[in-house]
């Protein structure tokens, strides 16, 4: 069979691992079209390369992390080389220690380093089969592997039918059928006397040169069957028909030998003693397998494979259900109840022939330690399979609303709305009704984050309130937040009555908890306003910058106290909080969270004006993205682009947010993508446009100025100004007042007086303009205090004050130019020369020509930070911190770690 473009392709990529260097790629084809046979290929060429195998187990999808431990088992007296956190972390994905949930991704970078340890010694290659069937979280993991090798001699191959979500976007190969010609000649090789032409053209046409099946479907049929082509099934799908053509097969087998291919099918991991230990039970003798073996349906080794994945199907889907009740009996009967729990308590209810209650207390039982180990998919199967063996109606409804509401932890929102209609077909006391509606209010935010979410879990806070007050008031926090995130698109007064419902509600006995402190601090913000809500403010902000709370409060509800932070405008608070999130995220390997916060920081410190740590986030961003396969977050990209003033990068951005935004109903993301849009054309010198922009980033009527809306304030204020609109410009600054009136520190208070400025005259405008420089220079926010002096330098050459104009303009240019707002910078070049001044235009160097990575791990190279803890933090292999470091010193010119230092400060890296 002619195969040279794909086994050209598999070469190259073992030609990588010999010479040191990393690569994925993933196989896609039909079932049968030949990806099996091409990773036999690439294991027997892999002389001098380490191959490990794996399989992706369709029965095993929702045991958490089976096809990686299928994987890593060779490898995992190799643990005791991994870091502390990433050991533990791995030893409780298996199941080798007690502990809380590992984060995937933190099991992602154990799993990194132990391939990358293995490699030291020779070239790997990990081949992993059927990828369609692994289960979620080994997937997910692997893929991060996958898009993290480079420098170190490790490569992944998934053979799959079609690549999943996690898979999309690392390099994938094809793999078609046969040639006619080849088509022809394979069926020949299996068909020993003269076939109809038209029964042969039907069989070509139909196999569409699938090899499997052209050498599957004519077994099993006789010559008169094949002749006239009355054995060929009508109208079945290929993978059905060559699984028909397995049975065929099956059926000439003995029954004992039919039997064990049973055990085998159902005992996915290929464990010999299993196996037998199962079969022992069953009566099957030894010599059972000799007939599988013979036929070249089986092998028996140290591992028990089946020839292809669809013998495995075609054995299993042949028997009756009796049959595979019998055997899935036996295989809980030979699992150990104390080593392995979990896949006893899968054959258990696999055997189950109805409601079994002591069957489904065991796989509850088995959710809870999949809960424990990370594995939110693999709980959420184990309950729903115990809903259906649970007889008991209020048990039932009981063990389907924990269900539904694991499977929306995982993700599962189509399951998890079945669930609750399950749940709610049951008995439900008043307490399990309003969980019932609290998970539908869930589901509505985390699927649309619109203006449905808030006054379900408003209602469903108010019901709580008798039956369990403290998960009513985290519900009304929920509410809170969900309200705010729906901005305009919310119920015109949702965020006044969720905020006055919340304040009703009677307080918790004892010390309140952070959410507590952070709910009443944020309900009284809207109904009693700043100066009452400013203590509370402060208290519940710095709770979360700096004080004792659990990670699981945090990773919950920081997003929610970044929001009481951003009401003081305090600035350090907000870095402070921030920077511990980062810092808490990177230590556990919490990634989904960690993307979140590393867009947040990045919108930071784009305003502190470190734009090239900005890109460095930015860049991380999009790596995290990557890695797990999900949407990555436009806000740090964004507002990087606009407030550098790259609008063919920026002006897209926007809109596509903007669109993104109204059509689901996410009004904070409609107003942050608006005013993001004021700043760029405000430094664009487009004042028009400027203003229609900060106006769209508005609160909505009645509604209070705090988060982006009150941010667009200045913009607004700026543009009307400029524009003539002095009406609207004095309307903007009493809500900026207002909004700034709980400033703590020079960022809010320096933004009023420079507003103030602007719609000032003579002596009063001047003392505010210097008023803003002085307030603005005492914070980090260097872009405001850019903007500052560029205001004043402006208004003075106005006023015809040429001199003292071009001070304030060059602090401006060589501000905007060092921190790289050259849209701004260019505002400031032109008023430089209309005061006669000629200023040369200046650009951040680059010319070092570091990447957003290398520069972000120079720096922290230049901390003093190890490879190996550098690569902790970047979720990388120490092998590829060490192959950017080799790149870095080459670009800066030194050959040290002690020269890093000041090498970045020579060439514009210093971080301020």
């Amino acid at each position: 069979m002619n195969r040279q473009r794909e086994r050209a392709v598999l070469d190259g990529l073992l030609g990588d691992l010999r010479d040191g260097r990393g690569r994925a790629l993933v196989l896609r084809g039909e079932a049968g079209v030949g990806k099996s046979a091409l990773l036999g290929h690439v294991v027997e060429a892999a002389a001098g390369i380490r191959v490990e195998r794996a399989a992706g187990v369709e029965s095993e999808m929702e045991l958490a992390f089976a096809g990686l431990h299928l994987l890593c088992a060779p490898l995992l007296h190799r643990l005791n080389r991994l870091p502390g956190p990433q050991r533990g972390a791995l030893e409780a994905a298996f199941g080798l220690r007690e502990g809380g949930a590992p984060d995937r991704f933190l099991v992602g970078l154990a799993v990194l380093t132990l391939l990358a340890e293995a490699a030291e010694e020779r070239a790997l290659l990990c081949v992993v089969d059927d990828a369609q069937w692994l289960d979620q979280s080994s997937s997910q993991v692997l893929a991060f592997v996958a898009r993290r090798l480079l420098a170190e001699p490790v490569g992944l191959i998934f053979a799959t039918r079609e690549p999943g979500e996690q898979f999309r976007g690392l390099t994938d190969l094809e793999v078609r059928g046969l040639p006619p010609r080849e088509s022809l000649t394979l069926l020949r090789s299996v068909v020993p006397f003269q076939l109809d032409e038209r029964v042969t053209d039907r069989i070509l046409a139909e196999t569409n040169g699938n090899p499997l099946a052209l050498l599957e479907l004519p077994r099993g049929l006789s010559p008169i069957q094949l002749a006239g082509g009355f054995g060929l099934v009508e109208a079945q799908p290929l993978p059905a028909r060559i699984e028909q053509g397995f049975q065929h097969r099956l059926e000439a087998l003995p029954v004992e030998t039919r039997a064990l291919m049973l055990v085998a099918a159902a005992e996915p991991t290929g464990n010999p003693v299993l196996l037998w230990r199962a079969a022992g039970q069953l009566g099957i003798p030894a010599s059972a397998a000799d007939a599988a073996k013979s036929d070249g349906l089986l092998h028996m080794g140290t591992v028990v494979r089946f020839r292809h994945p669809l013998v495995r199907s075609a054995v299993y889907s042949a028997a009756s259900p009796q049959e595979r009740r019998v055997t899935h009996r036996a295989l809980a009967e030979a699992t150990n109840r104390d080593q392995d729990p979990d896949r006893r308590a899968w054959h258990l209810a696999a055997a189950a022939a109805g409601p079994d209650e002591e069957v489904a207390a065991e796989l509850a039982r088995s959710a809870d330690r999949a809960q424990a180990r990370g594995g939110m998919a693999a709980a959420a199967a184990f309950l729903q399979r115990a809903v259906e063996l649970t007889s008991d109606p209020g048990l039932q409804s009981e063990r389907a609303l924990a269900a539904a509401q694991a499977n929306v932890m995982a993700g599962g929102f189509d399951a998890a709305s079945g669930l609750l209609a399950i749940a709610s077909a049951g008995p439900l006391n008043e307490l399990q009704q309003a969980r019932v509606d609290l998970v539908h209010g869930q589901i509505a935010f985390a699927t649309s984050m619109g203006g449905d979410a808030p006054p379900i879990l408003a209602r469903v806070a108010k019901r709580l309130e008798p039956l369990d007050p403290a998960l009513a008031r985290q519900t009304y926090l929920e509410a809170w937040y969900a309200a705010l995130f729906a901005g305009r698109f919310a119920g015109a007064d949702d965020l006044h009555e969720i905020s006055r419902a919340a304040r009703s509600a009677s307080p918790l006995p004892g010390a309140p908890r952070p959410p507590d402190l952070l709910l009443d601090a944020l309900a009284v913000l809207v109904t009693e306003g700043r100066a009452a809500a400013a203590p509370l403010l402060r208290r519940s902000a710095w709770v979360f910058a700096e004080g004792e709370i659990t990670l699981a409060e945090r990773l919950r509800w920081s997003p929610m106290a970044a929001v009481a932070a951003s009401a003081l405008w305090d600035e350090k608070c907000w870095y402070t909080m921030q920077s511990r999130e980062l810092r808490h995220c990177r230590e556990a390997g919490l990634l989904g969270p960690l993307g979140i916060w590393v867009n947040a920081m990045a919108v930071l410190e784009t305003w502190r004006g470190d734009l090239a740590e900005a890109a460095s986030l930015v860049a991380e961003a999009e790596a995290i993205a990557t890695a797990t396969g999900g949407r990555g977050l436009a806000t740090g990209v964004m507002m990087l682009t606009a407030f550098r003033g790259m609008e063919a990068e920026a002006a897209p951005l926007i809109e596509r947010a903007t669109a993104q935004a109204r059509a689901s109903g996410q009004g904070v993301g409609e107003q942050f993508a608006q005013w993001v849009k004021a700043v760029l054309n405000n430094g664009l010198g487009r004042h028009e446009e400027a203003l229609a922009a900060a106006l769209a980033a508005q609160a909505a009527p009645g509604a209070p100025e705090m988060h982006v809306s009150m941010w667009a304030l200045s913009e607004l204020i700026e543009a009307a100004g400029r524009t003539g609109q002095t009406r609207q410009a004095a309307e903007a600054l009493d809500r900026l007042a207002e909004a700034i009136a709980i400033g703590d520190g020079g960022w809010g208070p320096g933004l009023y007086v420079r507003s103030q400025a602007l719609l000032s005259e003579g002596e009063e405008a001047e003392l505010r303009y210097r008023e803003a420089v002085d307030l603005l220079g005492r914070t980090g926010i260097r872009t405001e205090l850019a903007r500052a002096h560029l205001l004043y330098g402006e208004w003075l050459r106005r006023e015809g004050r040429r001199t003292d104009a071009r001070t304030q303009l060059r602090a401006a240019h060589d501000m905007f130019s060092t921190i790289g707002m050259q849209a701004f910078a260019g505002r400031a070049h032109n008023e430089l020369l209309a005061t006669g001044e000629t200023a040369r235009k200046r650009t951040p160097d680059n010319s070092d020509g570091l990447t957003p990575q290398e520069g972000q791990i120079a720096r922290l190279a230049r901390t003093g930070l190890s490879n190996p803890e550098i690569a902790a933090q970047l979720f990388l292999s120490p092998r590829t911190v060490e192959y950017h470091l080799r790149k870095v010193f080459a670009k800066l010119g030194i050959t040290s770690r002690h020269q890093l230092s000041q090498a970045l400060s020579a060439n514009g890296h210093e971080r301020s």
